[in-house]
C-alpha cells in the first residue's frame, strides 16, 4: 500500500481491507503453562493427543447391564464400580452397581438409572427396560484422538484452557505479546493526580488505550505526553519506533495549526491513509515509521475508542498472529429517531433496552458528541447508521456489542 491519501474520506470497510493487507505477523512465539494461557493466541494448530473420554463410562449413577440378557427377571448385584476404579467382566445373570464416570465393565453395554430399579439386598429388579448404549458415554464421544482442537491464531478462552487440560496438555505454544509504543499529544494534557491549571484536562486517552491494549495482552511502552510542536512530535515518533512492534498516538491528527502528527509522520516515515468516512473518528492517520506500523488516533476520547475498535484492533490482531474475524452482525430495532445522516457512516453509542415489550430496542446513551466519554462507558455497543440514512423508531439497525470490538472481557 503506497498511495498517499488526499482529501477523500475513506470508508471504514475499505480502510480496514487496505490496512489488513499491509499487515504481517510480527509477534514471536513462546511456550507457557496452560494455567497461564488464558487469552493467549495459539502459535500453532493443536490436535488431540488422546480421545476423551478414553473409555466407555457411565453417564449417571445406576447399574451396568448386558442389554441383550433378560431384564424382566431378578438379577444379582455382583460388584461395585466407582469412578477411578475398574470392574470385572459381567457374569451371566449379574449386574454391576456403577457410578457416574466409572468405566463400564467388560460385557456391559447399558446403564439402568437407579431411579428405574428396585433393589433388595443383592437382588435387583429393573422397572424400565434399557437399550444398548443407553446412559453410556462412549469413548471419544467428546474428542477423538488426532482431531483438530484449535487452529493457529485462536485466542484461548476459559473453556479452551479446560479442553487443553482435558487432553493432558500442560504446555502450549503461543504468540508473544506485541510491544506497542503509546503516546498522547497536547499541551493541555496532564496525568491524573496532578492539579489542573487553567485550560488543562486529564489525559484519559492514555489510560483508555492502555487498558484496551492490556486486555489484548500487549506490552505497552509509555512514551508520555508530547507537546504541540512539529519538532517534538517528529522526535517522539522516531523514538517510539525503536524496539517496538507498532506505534499508537492520540491527538494532533486533524488539520488545525496545532495538529502536527500528519506532517511529523510524513517527515519521519510514510503516510498511507488519512481521514475516514466515519462519525465519530474522521481524523485518522496511518503509515509506517522505520518499517513499524503507525496508527494516529483522534484526540476526542470517543473518536479514539471507535477508531481503535474498528480499525486498529483488527490490525493489531493480524500483527499478533490472531485470525481476524468480523464482528457478529446482530440487528435490533431502533428505539429512537434521527434525521438523515451525512456522507459519513455513523456509530452511535446505544444501550439494549431489555425492559421493552417484545423485542429489545436500542436506546441512545444521551449526548453523542465525540468528546462525551460517558456515552461509551454507559453503552452496550454501537449502532451503525449508513451514510445518507434517516432512522425511524422500529428501523432495524446493525448492532455491534462492545465485547465484540474492544477485546476479551
Amino acid at each position: 500500500m503506497s498511495t498517499v491519501p488526499g482529501a477523500r474520506l475513506t470508508p471504514v470497510d475499505e480502510a480496514l481491507t487496505r490496512l489488513l493487507a499491509d499487515m504481517e505477523v510480527v509477534a514471536g512465539t513462546e511456550t507457557v503453562a496452560i494455567k497461564r494461557s488464558l487469552n493467549r493466541v495459539l502459535a500453532e494448530a493443536v490436535d488431540a493427543p488422546i480421545s476423551v473420554p478414553g473409555y466407555d463410562n457411565s453417564g449417571m449413577d445406576g447399574y451396568a447391564i448386558d442389554s441383550t440378557a433378560p431384564q424382566d427377571v431378578p438379577l444379582r448385584v455382583a460388584q461395585r464400580i466407582a469412578a477411578g476404579s475398574e470392574g470385572e467382566p459381567l457374569a451371566k445373570g449379574t449386574v454391576a452397581r456403577i457410578f457416574t464416570g466409572a468405566p463400564l465393565p467388560p460385557g456391559a453395554d447399558a446403564v439402568v438409572m437407579q431411579e428405574n430399579c428396585v433393589r433388595e439386598g443383592d437382588e435387583l429388579r429393573i422397572l424400565q427396560r434399557v437399550a444398548s448404549g443407553e446412559n453410556v458415554r462412549r469413548a471419544g464421544s467428546d474428542v477423538q484422538r488426532g482431531a483438530r482442537l484449535f487452529e493457529a491464531g485462536h485466542r484461548l478462552r476459559a473453556p479452551d484452557v479446560g479442553m487443553l487440560a482435558g487432553v493432558g496438555m500442560a504446555w502450549v505454544e503461543v504468540r508473544a505479546p506485541l510491544r506497542v509504543a503509546l503516546l498522547t499529544t497536547g499541551n493541555e494534557l496532564v496525568r491524573p493526580g496532578q492539579v489542573l491549571a487553567p485550560g488543562q484536562i486529564y489525559n484519559s486517552n492514555f489510560y483508555t488505550l492502555r487498558a484496551l491494549l492490556r486486555s489484548l495482552g500487549h506490552e505497552i511502552l509509555d512514551c508520555g505526553i508530547v507537546p504541540d510542536s512539529l519538532a517534538a512530535t517528529e522526535e517522539a515518533l522516531r523514538a517510539a519506533a525503536e524496539n517496538t512492534d507498532c506505534i499508537i498516538s492520540s491527538g494532533g491528527v486533524s488539520e488545525g495549526e496545532e495538529d502536527h502528527v500528519r506532517h511529523a509522520l510524513e517527515r519521519a516515515g510514510e503516510l498511507t491513509l488519512w481521514k475516514l468516512a466515519i462519525k465519530p473518528g474522521k481524523p485518522f492517520a496511518c503509515g509506517r515509521i522505520a518499517g513499524k506500523p503507525f496508527f494516529g488516533l483522534p484526540g476526542n476520547p470517543v473518536s479514539a475508542i471507535v477508531n481503535f475498535a474498528l480499525i486498529v484492533r483488527p490490525c493489531l490482531e493480524r500483527l499478533g498472529g490472531v485470525r481476524v474475524e468480523s464482528p457478529i452482525p446482530w440487528k435490533l430495532p431502533a428505539g429512537f429517531a434521527l434525521p438523515e445522516s451525512g456522507v459519513r457512516q455513523e456509530y452511535l453509542r446505544v444501550q439494549v433496552d431489555r425492559a421493552a415489550e417484545g423485542m429489545p430496542a436500542l436506546r441512545l446513551t444521551g449526548n453523542q458528541g465525540s468528546g462525551i466519554l460517558s456515552s461509551v462507558s454507559h453503552c452496550d455497543g454501537l449502532a451503525v447508521v449508513p451514510p445518507h440514512t434517516a432512522v425511524a423508531v422500529g428501523d432495524w439497525l446493525r448492532f455491534i456489542p462492545l465485547s465484540e470490538i474492544v477485546g476479551p472481557v
